[in-house]
């Protein structure tokens, strides 16, 4: 691990966290990722073996605890590493306040898919197994069908036809979905102006933005 050279708490604690990807693994602990597969869809642009790295790192520093159940690994944040919830949220709202518009590259609907999946407001679904659709416009066609399945209680998502009749269809681009879960812009306005179209019975199509919601940073306020 590289130093800064300084008794600094500021600099000692960087020497732990500033190196590529670490707050976005802690970000993901935060959020309830135990698992190394849940982790990497958290962060789909690392390799696997960079997040192994950084695992190994954070276990080092005592950051993050790895266990063993039933012969299979669970990674989840120590009591030092807990204590970065206030860090990652003062860094999430000062991200969402301050940094500038989003570029192409910054787009990536497997994380926007995992984020909206780990916090739709499930109480809001009906009791019997629900299932939305979306079909992505601008990303590779590999890329841009996913089906949100909500079923007694637990929400999952998936990049291929889970076989169950579909309750909704959501036709959009990468873009004005993630600006909409972003809190750029809001639900209600992005289907006045046709940037986002719901298929599917009156009711259905009118539940759709309660079902989703935004994401957890939507609220930050923003510059005038």
């Amino acid at each position: 691990m590289s130093t800064y050279g300084q008794f600094c708490p500021l600099a000692k604690a960087m020497e732990v966290l500033d190196e590529r990807w670490t707050m976005l693994i802690v970000r993901e602990l935060l959020l309830g990722s135990c698992h190394f597969n849940d982790l990497r869809r958290g962060v789909p642009k690392m390799s696997p073996a960079l997040l192994s790295k950084r695992l190994k790192t954070l276990s080092r520093a005592g950051v993050v605890k790895r266990d063993e159940n039933d012969g299979r690994t669970t990674y989840s944040l120590t009591q030092c590493g807990q204590e970065l919830a206030g860090v990652v949220q003062a860094l999430n709202t000062w991200g969402m306040r301050w940094v500038g518009e989003l570029g192409d590259d910054d787009l990536d609907p497997h994380l926007l898919m995992w984020d909206m999946r780990r916090t739709v407001p499930i109480a809001e679904w009906p009791r019997t197994r629900t299932v939305v659709e979306f079909h992505l416009a601008g990303v590779p066609v590999k890329a841009s069908h996913w089906w949100m399945v909500v079923s007694e209680g637990h929400a999952d998502v998936c990049d291929f036809d889970p076989g169950f009749d579909v309750t909704a269809t959501v036709d959009t681009s990468l873009r004005a979905l993630t600006e909409v879960w972003r809190g750029d812009t809001s639900w209600s306005r992005a289907l006045l102006e046709g940037e986002i179209t719901v298929s599917g019975p009156a009711d259905v199509r009118r539940l759709i933005p309660a079902w989703f919601g935004q994401g957890i940073a939507a609220g930050v306020a923003r510059p005038a």
